[in-house]
């Protein structure tokens, strides 16, 4: 009900809009839009990104810029990925929100059913084209709100010089034991064990999903047997040594920054750095993140979806902006240009296919990409909650260092929390 409250207010704005507030009078409101011809041209368009590493003067920066519509400037606002949604309840509650967001995938339904987010056919946003299980996250009850700028996601990388110094065969790393077994022989040959991000929000969430599902957990039942073998296994790492500590507190950079020191012997982390795997001192090779009892694990979407915020004001043309905005950088023919910028993948296959051939680094990630799994597939806008609650649980579970109580009681707990 909610779900359909939101959505009729959303339209009901809307429709305000375009049938009499066009009639503006003079002047300019705080965004650029210029009032002085009715009020529908505006002479910037406003952009938000949750990539604060991308400074102004970067290579992003300048590619996002060009953008802009004839006859306009993009004004971009880089917000770290952990404070965007925040941001834009606030911004849609005052009118004053964006044109265009990239807002987190999983973070795509709440803010729909919040009614932050015009549906794509009022928008004009043209969704055909990226495969169902990446597209998945923009729709929403049957109703569709955005379109993915690309994909990515998760695999095992390690170190070639360390698990031949340890005497440690890659093929062996199919299941738990197996990662376990070689954590242990590089270990005691010297070197050191794994380094994953398990910080505390969405980013460590999304670490953690492989094992959890690998596991055979379901979302629906974080306080299941599976859910807390998985917190083990990771509880395990840190008590054994296998992990570093910092894991607890370590984002994707920091962990990787870690496994560039040619320290470690394996590293979890994403797709976006196989570029950079690529041109290392020292051979690093991704294979998929084992299940528990053998196989690839079922890895989560990453990504971030082009969306187009609520406006009351001035609705159609900060639409039609947002429209061409999206065009440009995902429109078709547009997004393995937009993609290489940031390391990841066309969310289109056809498109996707042309990055493979053209570089064969990205050839062992096509099938971990082609299967990956939508994280808010199953609970929809319910997956926040859920989200949260794993993490606190994977926090609990690595201060643990090993303590099989503890990390059990931080799974039910999490299953009470969104009991």
């Amino acid at each position: 009900m909610k779900m359909m409250g939101t959505r009729r207010w959303a339209l009901a704005a809307v429709a305000v809009i375009a049938a009499g507030g066009l009639a503006a009078c003079g002047g300019s409101d705080s965004d650029g839009t210029d009032q002085s011809s009715g009020g529908d041209a505006l002479t910037t368009v406003t952009y938000w990104d949750p990539y604060p590493q991308y400074e102004d003067g970067s290579d992003w920066a300048d590619y996002v810029a060009a953008c802009a519509p004839d006859g306009m400037t993009l004004k971009r606002t880089a917000i770290p990925n952990g404070d965007i949604l925040n941001e834009l309840t606030t911004a849609v509650k005052e009118d004053n929100a964006p044109d265009v967001v990239l807002l987190d995938n999983p973070a795509v339904p709440d803010a729909a059913v919040s009614g932050l987010l015009a549906t794509a056919d009022d928008a004009g946003i043209d969704t055909e084209g990226p495969d169902a299980n990446l597209a998945g996250p923009g729709t929403v009850d049957g109703t569709t709100y955005g379109v993915p700028i690309g994909a990515n996601t998760l695999g095992l990388y390690y170190n070639d010089d360390i698990l031949k110094q340890a005497g440690v065969d890659p093929a062996s790393v199919t299941s738990w034991d197996g990662l376990d077994a070689a954590l242990e022989k590089v270990t005691a040959a010297g070197a050191k064990g794994i380094t994953f991000s398990g910080i505390s929000g969405e980013e460590g969430t999304f670490q953690f999903l492989p094992w959890f599902w690998g596991a055979g957990a379901d979302l629906e039942d974080p306080g299941s047997d599976a859910a807390v073998e998985a917190g083990q296994l990771l509880s395990d790492w840190i008590g054994k040594g296998y992990a570093p500590k910092s894991a607890i507190t370590d984002n994707q950079s920091a962990s990787w920054d870690l496994f560039l020191t040619g320290d470690y012997a394996f590293a979890e982390n994403g797709s976006w750095f196989a570029k950079a795997a690529s041109e290392l001192d020292f051979k690093a090779v991704m294979i998929p993140i084992p299940s528990k009892d053998g196989g690839p694990a079922p890895v989560p979407t990453g990504g971030e979806f082009a969306v187009a915020p609520v406006h009351q004001d001035n609705a159609a043309a900060h639409y039609d902006a947002a429209q061409q905005v999206i065009t440009c950088l995902v429109g078709q023919g547009n997004q393995v240009t937009t993609d290489d910028q940031l390391g990841y993948f066309a969310a289109n296959g056809d498109e996707r296919q042309q990055q493979i051939d053209s570089d064969p680094i990205w050839a062992p990630w096509a099938d971990a990409i082609t299967s990956a799994e939508g994280r808010t597939t199953d609970l929809g806008p319910d997956y926040t909650a859920t989200s949260g609650a794993v993490s606190e649980a994977e926090q609990a579970a690595l201060n643990a260092a090993g303590d099989a109580d503890a990390v059990r009681k931080a799974f039910e707990q999490a299953a009470q929390q969104v009991g």
